[in-house]
């Protein structure tokens, strides 16, 4: 026997003790061998026997169950690696160290992203909401944190004259991982949330994430959205799809790899080719990903939203509902109540005015607008009423109306226009008069509504007809849709530098390219941009927009994002019809809107900054809305 006594302080001495209590006790050498295992052999022996059988018989836990100690462990790690980065910015440690924290803890949140928002969304805008003060529905101005807010301490070059704020975004982000870890240890996770909160995370990849929206200074966006993905292929992996359906799982497989491939591959920010990405990768992952919830039998939600819960990509046929943004469920849209509308909207019996109809500064031809700078106003002397008439098409599919926002139901808007002494100058009472001794309207009235005529019901058939006008059947869409049609080099550039360079898309979001925001899509936003009175350039447009409603500073100017779909037809262009070409519009953009201009607006939603666009990529954005 080897003599152990030098290794007893030593990693070596265990072995010893394990190797003396399997040898034999004693042997002969004049006779046969006798072997007997000490009894501290039997009771390891037994152990191992016993473990063994505990791991193999032990209840598996549930996926969703696996999927939450996953979550909780990455919550862990994303507090570690905010530790770090507040450590790098409280030591002032070099520009470069302070970065790559910086970009560590974002990937790391990135990870988290996916049921952090989707159970936790306000702790989550916390974490990353947008550098800009919100205004809450009590009116409260709440200034922004998160990342959002120490990237641009941090980025390009770390801001030292800003240190202090740079600790104290720091100090907040902390906070914040905590109060998200505190919160999420009671949340219940089904294996229906997960998918759907798996489905969203690609959604909000293609809308928000390749797009920059949310590192619009360090464009480290390609990076998280590799985070993002292999965080959502780990956690489907506790689903043990292979043992269902071999051949699905290793497709779902091959997608997040070839998603990724594209990712890793780029070679800048500004020169990834979303448009393929989107139809190739992200379009497929996410149709695999309903596919594979369809053969593990797990339920998919019936309950409404805008985007539908078992839309495969975002640009599915009907993925939007129309009918969503309703007050009432028994005020949806029927094909009746469409037609009734529709008479409705051509018939001056709304107006006070003798040939005053909503298709006067509505009309088909150009894509519901009327072409005016200012639509004119009822009466004589050639009056203009104070905005520009945007476009009734895909006007369902956003949660407010009006510029400045000021109604959520298209019923109320109806009802605003018809009143409105200078746009219908009519009287709800004196039309639910007039369509009441109207036999035929009184008859498709009763048809229609169990009430018969009535204010309510009067609004609710424009407004029906009005959700009636949506248009998602593009040449971009089709060709996303693999369709037999094709873009041109030109329209492909376009897309690209709208979902990118051009940063577009960060305010007019794919695929509806208005303001109502992906991939919940339960609230437009509105933005500052500064738009001048004329085209010189030379005066911020007087019109304060939303201040007139809430009387809050970050809302002087503020105006809601418009669909830029049909956008070759609604010209001329912005709240006061400033701009008479796509053109101009761009130019005005490329500047860096109204502070580009010399406005110096504080509140400017609209970055700053010279997009610093070439002529031909001008050009091609001009392409692209024109495909639109």
């Amino acid at each position: 026997m080897p003599d152990w006594t030098p290794y007893r302080s030593g990693f070596l001495y265990p072995v010893h003790l394990f190797i003396n209590a399997m040898i034999p006790v004693t042997t002969d050498t004049n006779t046969k061998s006798r072997f007997r295992l000490r009894p501290i052999a039997f009771l390891i022996l037994g152990a191992a026997l016993l473990t063994a059988l505990y791991f193999w018989l032990r209840p598996q836990p549930k996926p969703a169950e696996a999927v939450k100690t996953q979550f909780m462990q990455e919550i862990t790690e994303l507090d570690s690696a905010v530790s770090q980065l507040q450590r790098a910015i409280g030591q002032r440690q070099p520009t470069a160290v302070v970065q790559s924290a910086f970009q560590q803890a974002r990937l790391a949140y990135k990870r988290i992203e996916f049921l952090s928002t989707y159970y936790s969304p306000e702790t989550t805008r916390a974490l990353n909401g947008p550098n800009i003060p919100e205004v809450d529905d009590d009116l409260r101005v709440n200034e922004p944190e998160g990342f959002q807010v120490l990237e641009e301490l941090v980025f390009p070059v770390l801001d030292t004259a800003s240190h202090a704020d740079a600790v104290h975004q720091a100090d907040l982000l902390r906070s914040n991982v905590n109060r998200l870890r505190k919160i999420s240890e009671n949340n219940e996770l089904t294996d229906s949330h997960v998918f759907d909160a798996v489905r969203l995370e690609v959604f909000r990849i293609i809308t928000l994430g390749i797009t920059g929206f949310d590192s619009p200074v360090a464009f480290h966006s390609l990076p998280e959205a590799v985070s993002a993905l292999n965080s959502l292929q780990q956690q489907l992996t506790h689903y043990r799809l292979a043992t269902r359906n071999p051949e699905l799982a290793q497709r779902l497989d091959n997608a997040f790899a070839s998603a990724v491939k594209s990712l890793q591959t780029a070679r800048s920010f500004n020169d990834f080719d979303r448009l393929t990405f989107i139809r190739q990768e992200a379009n497929v992952l996410s149709g695999l990903i309903v596919d594979a919830q369809q053969a593990l039998q797990i339920p998919v939600f019936k309950e409404s939203r805008l985007l539908s819960t078992t839309a495969r990509t975002l640009i599915d046929v009907n993925a939007f509902d129309p009918n969503y943004f309703v007050n009432f469920n028994d005020q949806r849209s029927t094909p009746e109540r469409v037609a009734l509308g529709k008479m409705l909207f051509y018939d001056p019996i709304l107006s006070g005015q003798p040939g005053r109809t909503c298709a006067t500064c509505h009309q088909p031809d150009k894509a519901f607008t009327d072409g005016e700078h200012k639509s004119l106003a009822v009466g004589v002397g050639g009056r203009r009423i104070a905005r520009n008439a945007p476009t009734l098409l895909n006007a369902a599919l956003q949660a407010a109306q009006f510029a400045d926002s000021r109604v959520v139901f298209l019923e109320d808007q109806a009802s605003d226009v018809i009143q409105n002494t200078e746009e219908m100058h009519g009287s709800l009472p004196q039309a639910v008069k007039a369509l009441q001794e109207n036999p035929t309207y009184k008859a498709l009235f009763a048809k229609s509504y169990k009430e018969g005529v009535t204010e309510q019901t009067l609004k609710n058939a424009v407004a029906s007809y009005v959700r009636s006008l949506v248009s998602l059947d593009s040449r971009v869409d089709r060709y996303l849709r693999n369709q037999p049609v094709a873009l041109t080099a030109e329209e492909k550039l376009g897309f690209n530098l709208f979902m990118g360079k051009a940063k577009c898309a960060t305010c007019h979001f794919f695929p509806l390219f208005n303001g109502t925001v992906p991939p919940a899509y339960q609230e437009t936003e509105s933005e500052v941009l500064g738009t001048p009175a004329t085209a010189d350039g030379k005066l911020v447009d007087p019109d304060v927009g939303k201040f007139v409603l809430t009387k809050r500073e970050p809302h002087r100017y503020a105006f809601k994002t418009p669909t830029v779909r049909h956008a070759a037809s609604t010209a001329p262009y912005m709240h006061n019809g400033v701009y008479r070409t796509l053109d101009d519009v761009i130019e005005f953009y490329d500047k860096g809107g109204g502070n580009g201009l010399g406005f110096n607006l504080e509140n400017q939603t609209l970055p700053f900054d010279k997009l610093n666009l070439t002529a031909i990529e001008k050009q091609a954005l001009v392409a692209f809305m024109k495909a639109l």
